[in-house]
């Protein structure tokens, strides 16, 4: 009778663990958004311009290579198939709708997670075992106005604007494939996209690219704030922001899909 009740006893302590670490979330994740009205104060605004950098500017060189590339993929092998039917013509539509709605927001997320957020994670979580963080709360500056809400304002103004970006590469590449491996024309790739691409796609693609950057934004940083263990607890940290990342993007990516498309 003991392992059941053991069993038992460990489902509920996970359980209520879940309910802390997402209360917890949740209330950091307010005050951060109360907090964005003072992004561009005189005390946030150099903060705020720093981590806009870190996530924009400093990610395209890997965003480039990874849209550029997952629209080549997307072309060659959708073409394959088109190609036994004889309408390797539509992959201008299949890449375009692919991309717009799910595959730029998503690729943009994977790469944001990986990058900025596991980033996140191990600043944050190192100014946590080295008590920097009880530090500024002990000098009355609130951690989450001065830690999580510039990145917070900074992955929910870069996420549309680099799945845009990503978006455009990705379609680009299909194009390059299209017209050196399918013997599709450019004018007819790009008619194709335009022609059933509609503002809905790119519009739920956008509303995805917003909600992966609040999800990275939260994830990360409550990660590092409950980082403990030194150096050893500052990895573990990383790891999980990255893989927790990756599962609710997934998740909320399929149900923003099928909320709107079913």
């Amino acid at each position: 009778m003991q392992y059941p009740v053991r069993s038992a006893q460990r489902l509920g302590a996970l359980v209520l663990q879940l309910l802390h670490d997402t209360g917890h979330g949740m209330f950091m994740l307010f005050e951060a958004f109360w907090f964005m009205q003072f992004a561009f104060g005189k005390r946030s605004r150099y903060e705020t311009a720093t981590q806009l950098y870190i996530t924009g500017i400093k990610s395209l060189a890997v965003i480039s290579v990874v849209a550029l590339f997952t629209g080549m993929i997307l072309a060659l092998q959708t073409g394959l198939e088109l190609r036994r039917y004889g309408q390797e013509v539509y992959i201008g539509s299949a890449v375009a709708v692919s991309m717009i709605r799910e595959m730029g927001p998503f690729m943009t997320g994977l790469i944001i997670a990986a990058s900025v957020g596991s980033a996140i994670a191990a600043q944050l979580g190192t100014m946590s075992v080295s008590e920097e963080i009880s530090a500024l709360e002990v000098m009355s500056i609130n951690p989450n106005r001065f830690l999580v809400m510039p990145r917070l304002v900074a992955l929910t103004v870069m996420m549309p604007i680099l799945t845009v970006y990503t978006n455009i590469l990705g379609i680009l590449g299909g194009a390059v494939v299209g017209a050196t491996q399918l013997g599709v024309s450019f004018d007819a790739y790009v008619g194709n996209a335009t022609e059933f691409a509609t503002n809905k796609d790119l519009y739920v693609g956008l509303f995805k690219a917003l909600l992966f950057g609040i999800i990275i934004t939260t994830v990360s940083c409550h990660q590092g704030f409950m980082t403990t263990e030194g150096a050893v607890g500052v990895g573990k940290a990383t790891r999980r922001s990255v893989i927790i990342s990756f599962l609710v993007i997934l998740v909320v990516g399929y149900m923003v899909t099928r909320l709107f498309y079913i």
